[in-house]
């Protein structure tokens, strides 16, 4: 008996400027992150990439049951790429991403959210919401 999904889809991608170079070329520091922006949105890690590059800049992937979660950074430009795609109506992605703004504090960002799996795609402009992280 084959299970119906839902295609439904939400995919919200920020460009981050004016972060620290230090926060940036941090690949294990990203991966940290980014394993826990994950798991506050609610989705479950399936695997984990991280690469650090030289003389700067890392990638991190984090594979999700619901979809994926991506840095690439940039820093010497203080600039990151990040987006988390998630199926389903369960798990926010806006909720990883917030964490992750959050975290990387930037002096500028912009960001737009997909709703996909329904058609045509439709764009959004989400709101950042900021958490007061307790560290």
């Amino acid at each position: 008996m084959e299970t119906e999904y839902s295609t439904f889809g939400r995919h919200v991608a920020v460009d981050t400027w004016g972060v620290d170079f230090e926060l940036l070329n941090n690949a294990d520091w990203l991966q940290a992150q980014m394993v826990e922006a994950a798991e506050v949105c609610g989705a479950t890690v399936l695997s984990v990439q991280s690469k650090q590059f030289e003389p700067q800049g890392a990638t991190v992937l984090v594979m999700l049951s619901e979809s994926h979660l991506s840095i690439h950074t940039y820093p010497e430009r203080g600039f990151a790429a990040l987006d988390c795609y998630t199926c389903g109506e369960t798990v926010d992605p806006q909720l990883a991403i917030d964490f992750m703004v959050s975290v990387l504090k930037p002096e500028t960002f912009h960001a737009k959210k997909l709703i996909r799996g329904m058609g045509e795609l439709q764009v959004e402009t989400p709101e950042i919401k900021l958490a007061e992280l307790v560290k």
